[in-house]
């Protein structure tokens, strides 16, 4: 977690609208995997968009592909991203340490308001982040519908289980 915390409370101070969704969300709940990466639900507005890829971009991310980080908060260039590539995420990686990737949603699967007001906040060492509630993350893995998706859904209803929450 040490590696990204950094992250976490650089867009804490820049005041982000995020949502920390994925395989380290279902680590930060208490599923006991291996993730490479950070996938995050930001505010798509492109102020706030433009927001969160400067603190990126401050922290020395750049995107994978040759484009520039700031296409990404405009709504057109990223709408023509997911129509003619089919993207899903804007994927952006710290050259100087290639474990450190962060992919940012395209689009939102989810209403972004009501992701985030149900977002819960986990404390780390030295900051919080904010993580999507479980039932939220396993809607999004089960729209995503991968093998390890599954996989962290059933882990997912047993950490919800062991709270004495209803899974569906």
């Amino acid at each position: 977690m040490a590696l990204f915390e950094p992250l976490f409370a650089a867009l804490n101070e820049a005041e982000v609208r995020y949502v920390v969704v994925g395989g380290l969300a279902a680590v930060l709940h208490g599923h006991a995997r291996l993730t490479a990466d950070v996938d995050l639900v930001v505010d798509l507005e492109p102020d706030e968009a433009r927001k969160a890829l400067q603190v990126l971009a401050t922290l020395g991310f750049q995107p994978r592909l040759p484009v520039a980080a700031t296409d990404f908060a405009n709504p057109d260039t990223r709408r023509r991203w997911i129509d003619e590539k089919g993207m899903r995420v804007f994927s952006l990686v710290d050259p100087d340490n290639p474990m450190r990737a962060v992919d940012l949603f395209a689009e939102h699967v989810l209403d972004f308001e009501q992701l985030w007001q149900r977002s819960e906040e986990i404390a780390l060492r030295d900051t919080r982040v904010r993580v999507a509630s479980i039932p939220d993350l396993i809607e999004l893995k089960r729209r995503a519908g991968r093998h390890k998706d599954l996989t962290d859904i059933e882990a997912l209803k047993e950490i919800l289980g062991r709270k004495g929450i209803p899974s569906d």
